[in-house]
């Protein structure tokens, strides 16, 4: 009898009870709604923060004397973000953590989830202080066009981030090690040896501390580029689907999807700064911007950021149809890289608790980052099928 990947699909996925669909259909859909309640808890803090007048006041004094812009947007950017912070943690613990606490996404405990969000916010300080310190100052500069400056500036500090991310940042969160010596080991050294990658490294990393999901990723740019295999992965994988899964991650590696999401951002970038630079004054004004002298003003941050946040919800399809193209090809290399049909299937699957496998097409174009766990099934039986008449074929051929 033929290979049916139709059949080999709902077998693979009648793995999942319908309990489990059930609560990852709620988790999904709730993940959803956070797009908005996220943007909407954001712009309040926004709005709290500029009628308060605090951001006005610091730049104000900072302006006594002989004139620091630099220093100014620094501080006063620096002043926003920490107390954005502050002012949404209760928002924060609960859709962050507790939310995920209660559907079994994470263990970590809450002093510990505190702990890594003050050490974020404090990077978010600083780095974003530096950011939009240079921003300002691209403003001050060229005023009329500084929103095609800008972009490019976003484009260089991505880029830095991506690079220097796997080296200095991710090890504060959590800990990279080399892979146990063993089988795991050997055969994903093959794989990385047969797709020609002998400067990306393959690293595993404690994400069970933060979060409870089967999941590997590839970070990092040139000679900080490197393939991190969750500990969760690791521990509840078979070896196939572990080959599966790294293959994928090498996928995005060889085929430079990170630099096609710089560029991505980059060009959405341009229009959504030049979106601001024309709403920005309408803006001000129906947030209660009071003393704010203009989009150069860095105590006007809060409205700048707030038009840039609701830009990027109003963008989330683009961003997500080009990422699930990403991993459609991701899978796809993996496929004949790893060569390891049904243990993708398989590890696809345990990814269905985090993200509901069933979705109608506009949820998935509007909502999903990858593609439906159910397609990406299909997909891998889809290739089991024709590398079985291949098979066929080449034996036919051989007699």
């Amino acid at each position: 009898m033929a290979f049916d990947p139709v059949a080999a699909t709902d077998v693979i996925m009648s793995a999942l009870s319908a309990e489990q669909l059930a609560k990852a259909k709620a988790y999904t859909i709730g993940s959803h709604w956070l797009l908005l309640w996220n943007f909407v808890v954001g712009a309040l803090v926004a709005v709290l923060v500029l009628r308060w007048g605090v951001l006005v006041r610091l730049r104000a004094r900072l302006e006594r004397g002989r004139p620091r812009p630099n220093l100014a947007a620094f501080l006063v950017g620096a002043l926003f973000f920490l107390l954005s912070w502050l002012l949404s943690l209760p928002w924060s613990i609960w859709a962050d953590w507790k939310r995920e606490v209660d559907y079994g996404r994470s263990s970590q405990p809450l002093a510990d989830w505190l702990g890594q969000g003050a050490l974020s916010m404090a990077l978010s300080v600083l780095l974003g202080g530096l950011f939009f310190m240079g921003l300002y100052a691209l403003i001050r500069r060229a005023p009329k066009r500084w929103w095609i400056w800008g972009s490019g500036f976003a484009g260089v500090a991505i880029a830095v981030m991506l690079l220097i991310s796997p080296v200095l940042i991710e090890p504060l969160f959590n800990k990279f090690t080399p892979l146990p010596e063993g089988p795991v080991k050997v055969a994903l050294e093959e794989l990385k040896a047969k797709a020609g990658i002998p400067d990306a490294r393959l690293v595993m990393f404690d994400s069970s501390r933060q979060s409870n999901n089967f999941t590997a990723n590839v970070s990092g740019l040139g000679g900080s580029a490197r393939i991190a295999i969750a500990d969760v992965a690791l521990k509840s994988a078979t070896l196939a689907e572990v080959r599966g899964v790294t293959g994928h991650e090498i996928g995005h590696y060889v085929l430079g999807h990170v630099w096609r999401a710089v560029v991505m951002l980059v060009v959405i970038a341009v229009l959504g700064f030049w979106l601001v630079n024309r709403l920005f004054a309408p803006a001000a004004r129906l947030m209660g911007a009071q003393g704010v002298t203009g989009i150069g003003d860095p105590a006007g941050l809060p409205v700048l950021l707030t038009l840039l946040a609701l830009y990027m919800l109003l963008m989330t399809p683009v961003m997500n149809s080009n990422t699930r193209i990403s991993e459609a090809e991701a899978d796809n290399y993996s496929l004949n890289l790893a060569r390891e049909p049904d243990g993708l299937a398989t590890a696809l699957v345990k990814t269905a608790d985090y993200r509901y496998p069933y979705p109608n097409r506009l949820q998935e174009i509007i909502f999903y980052s990858h593609p439906s766990v159910s397609w990406r099934v299909r997909n891998a039986m889809a290739w089991k099928a024709k590398a079985m008449d291949k098979a066929v074929d080449s034996g036919a051929a051989s007699k």
